[in-house]
């Protein structure tokens, strides 16, 4: 018997995505598509920006989708959909990378002493400053590609996805420390990497 729950308004105890989840879990494949539509644009592109080759990316997408069909019995709102959906996009894509090589290394140092909210806000303004001009969009997407692949994802979900660091931390089965250090040192690095491709391009 499928469960009460409405579409057009869901359970106050849980969200949207987490009411529709619990339907389609009860067999309401209505409830699937839903799901499907809203989150198909957002999970792809994560795919797409985290790996460089557009039929692997269609493979892993479609392989979240699986997962997510195959999981549905035992799907349990203790985390909000978006967090458990990426969690499994996230898991895909280590095992992809470590199947090519180690997962990048990079010193994750937390300094307690700065203030990281502060931090982020300063650095996203500089980073949105620099993508309303196209050519340095462009080359941003470019030292985008070349981050270690931990700073890239949680730079990606944090600008791309709008996550917080907490959310990316859950996601990625790390500390909330370290994934704040990761989201720094990626607009660091970015930073630095557009600042000397643009010098480079300006005296060409």
């Amino acid at each position: 018997m499928e469960q009460s729950l409405s579409l057009d308004n869901p359970s106050s105890e849980v969200d949207s995505d987490q009411a529709l989840m619990l339907q389609y879990a009860a067999g309401n494949a209505r409830a699937f598509e839903l799901l499907y539509v809203k989150h198909k644009g957002p999970l792809y592109r994560y795919f797409v920006r985290q790996i460089n080759d557009l039929q692997l990316a269609e493979d892993l997408y479609q392989e979240t989708w699986s997962r997510v069909i195959k999981a549905a019995s035992q799907y349990e709102t203790s985390a909000k959909f978006t967090t458990w959906l990426y969690r499994i996009a996230h898991n895909l894509v280590i095992d992809h990378v470590r199947a090519l090589k180690p997962v990048n290394n990079f010193t994750e140092v937390f300094e307690p002493e700065q203030d990281h909210e502060a931090q982020l806000g300063c650095d996203d303004a500089n980073l949105e400053a620099q993508m309303l001009d196209s050519q340095k969009a462009h080359l941003l997407k470019g030292c985008v590609a070349n981050l270690p692949q931990v700073q890239k994802e949680a730079f990606l979900l944090n600008v791309e996805m709008g996550f917080t660091a907490a959310i990316i931390a859950d996601i990625a089965g790390a500390t909330l420390e370290a994934t704040k250090s990761r989201i720094r040192y990626a607009y660091k690095g970015l930073k630095e990497c557009v600042d000397l491709k643009w010098q480079g391009a300006n005296h060409d």
